[in-house]
């Protein structure tokens, strides 16, 4: 095993160069597949490689949104470093290996979450049978893990900024600008049972890390903690030219804002809308943000800077969390939502005053914010949070011999000891949880189309054109002439529930209202397609089918302009030993 020293980014520079530095060979991958399935590498049916269907619509069967997002750190890695790179995205072991007997790589950079801890172990030994001279580095959230240099045999174990690390490592200038990669925020969109062609919504990492640093978070942890971040686009105007760069290149006109708390950099923020406007950009952002932190800007500010989505951390009613202090959360989204801004919250089941006797009125209180999605976790304690530092010093995180880390994925149970609620009971509740969100306000296909309607409703006539045509826009690419086809299949799946029939009546009315004769012709004839393909989804689930994201393989210029220089020198040499044959 290694016993090279954790390397933390945050704090310092990387203290130790590779003697080829930017022409050392470079296999950035993540972990391999498949990944919904329970396998002995940490593999979880429970916990696919689907961040909405995992922890979202887990349970809207045919309704729920599937979707795969890639592996962005690695992409951000290749692109500002200048080394011959290749990225290897969701393989499978088979093809991890074939790769790396392939081409003698100096570098092998693994990046992967806590739970996937043995597929890293099972590639760091893959590399070191293979290709022992290379240098494996390691890095993401599992870099936190304690003592994880005597379980992989890893060269280096990278904490924070791996963009910064990987630059110092390869003797780069780790102040260079940041280059962004060309990325989508999601790819395989499939819901009722169909793959779904969706436009172009451009990923945007204006920095990570968040300053707000709940006790929990993960990502807070990963880069320094309260009070700390990693930033990339200091001003408005460096994001907004990034933003531009992106539009150029790919056409996009929304963009997910990958920043934990984005619209926390209030100044940043503001400028970035000046910009919008001065440019007459339609552009629609989705952001996360903290309940107070989008109190604090108006919803004049929000639509001007074009907000479309919110990921709010609702946490729960009475959490000692000061980001939502005063603030009236339900209140808060449905001012929202009246605006056209999605919402999606996320409550957690299992705080410190969690019992099984308050249970109900926690999840009822979730329920209650009609969110158009809505994300119910554990309280997990993950290593390197204060939370896991806390019930560790009082002797309550779970040992691996106890509780294996490949189910700590907060969908399952506690990795620790809950003074509230017994173990195995915390799964009964996160699916209740779940399902009681799904039976009291219905799909979140149809709350989304609720709420792109009122968004159409409100700012079809403002007098700005460039709000209206992003709000004509967002309407038309949700809804477009299927959505009404896929309320009637809605409507005719329930059928028997009458509440919800109602909802499902008006908002079709509502949907032939603004979208005219043609949807109200094509609603019966695609509702009648989206109901079969939402019945034959039910029995491929039923039959345990699952759903895994393609094998991506990139390069950057370096590694192409290497390959080609290799081609060409194996031509030469063929010619030259056909040469000599002929000379003989």
């Amino acid at each position: 095993m290694s016993n090279h020293a954790i390397l933390d980014t945050t704090s310092k520079p990387c203290q130790e160069t590779h003697p080829l530095g930017s022409n050392a060979k470079i296999l950035l991958t993540s972990v391999f597949g498949p990944y919904a399935r329970d396998d002995e590498y940490g593999s979880r049916k429970i916990n696919p490689m689907e961040l909405y269907h995992n922890q979202i619509t887990r349970v809207q069967g045919p309704f729920s949104l599937r979707m795969f997002h890639r592996s962005f750190s690695l992409m951000m890695i290749k692109e500002n470093i200048s080394a011959p790179c290749a990225l290897l995205d969701f393989p499978t072991l088979d093809r991890f290996v074939k790769e790396i007997k392939s081409r003698k790589y100096d570098i092998i950079g693994i990046t992967s979450i806590n739970t996937n801890l043995y597929k890293v172990k099972k590639m760091c030994e893959e590399v070191r049978k293979h290709i022992p001279q290379a240098q494996i580095v390691v890095g993401g959230h599992i870099a936190n893990i304690p003592g994880l240099s005597n379980i992989i045999d890893a060269d280096h174990i990278v904490q924070g900024d791996g963009i910064k690390w990987f630059r110092g490592y390869l003797s780069e200038d780790e102040g260079a600008p940041i280059r962004h990669p060309l990325a989508r925020s999601g790819f395989g969109f499939r819901t009722f049972g169909t793959n779904l062609s969706y436009g172009y919504d451009a990923a945007l990492f204006p920095s990570v890390g968040c300053p707000v640093g709940c006790n929990f978070c993960s990502t807070s942890a990963l880069f320094g903690g309260k009070g700390k971040s990693v930033v990339f686009y200091e001003t408005g105007d460096e994001l907004f030219s990034e933003m531009c760069r992106i539009e150029k290149k790919t056409g996009a006109r929304s963009f997910f804002v990958f920043d934990e708390n984005f619209l926390l950099y209030k100044q940043k923020a503001l400028r970035l809308m000046e910009l919008i406007e001065e440019n007459n950009k339609s552009w629609a952002l989705y952001v996360f943000s903290s309940a107070r932190v989008l109190r604090s800007y108006s919803i004049d500010q929000l639509v001007r800077l074009g907000i479309y989505g919110a990921w709010i951390g609702l946490e729960g009613r009475g959490s000692q969390y000061t980001k939502l202090n005063g603030i009236d959360t339900k209140k808060l989204v449905q001012e929202l939502q009246e605006n056209g801004i999605m919402v999606l919250g996320s409550t957690i089941i299992g705080l410190e005053d969690h019992t099984q006797d308050n249970i109900d009125d926690v999840i009822e209180w979730g329920v209650e914010h009609n969110t158009d999605f809505h994300q119910f976790m554990l309280y997990m304690p993950n290593p390197g949070t204060p939370l896991y530092e806390k019930l560790t010093k009082e002797k309550r995180i779970f040992q691996e011999s106890q509780f294996s880390i490949a189910d700590s994925h907060g969908q399952y149970r506690f990795n620790y000891r809950h003074e509230g609620i017994p173990s195995g009971k915390e799964e009964e509740f996160l699916l209740k949880a779940f399902k009681r969100d799904f039976e009291i306000n219905g799909p979140s296909t149809a709350r989304v189309y609720r709420t792109a309607l009122n968004g159409w409703g409100k700012y079809k006539k403002h007098s700005d054109e460039r709000i209206r045509k992003r709000y004509k826009r967002g309407l038309k690419t949700i809804l477009s002439w299927t959505g009404s086809g896929a309320v009637w299949a809605m409507k005719k799946w329930y059928k028997s529930d009458k509440d919800l029939q109602n909802k499902l009546d008006e908002l079709q009315r509502d949907i032939f209202k603004e979208l005219g004769l043609v949807s109200r012709i094509l609603a019966p004839i695609v509702g009648v397609v989206a109901y079969f393909t939402m019945k034959r989804e039910v029995k491929r689930l039923s039959s345990g089918w699952t759903y895994e994201p393609p094998t991506f393989y990139e390069k950057n210029e370096k590694m192409r302009q290497l390959e080609r220089r290799e081609f060409l020198e194996k031509v030469k040499r063929f010619f030259g030993f056909s040469r000599r044959i002929k000379a003989a």
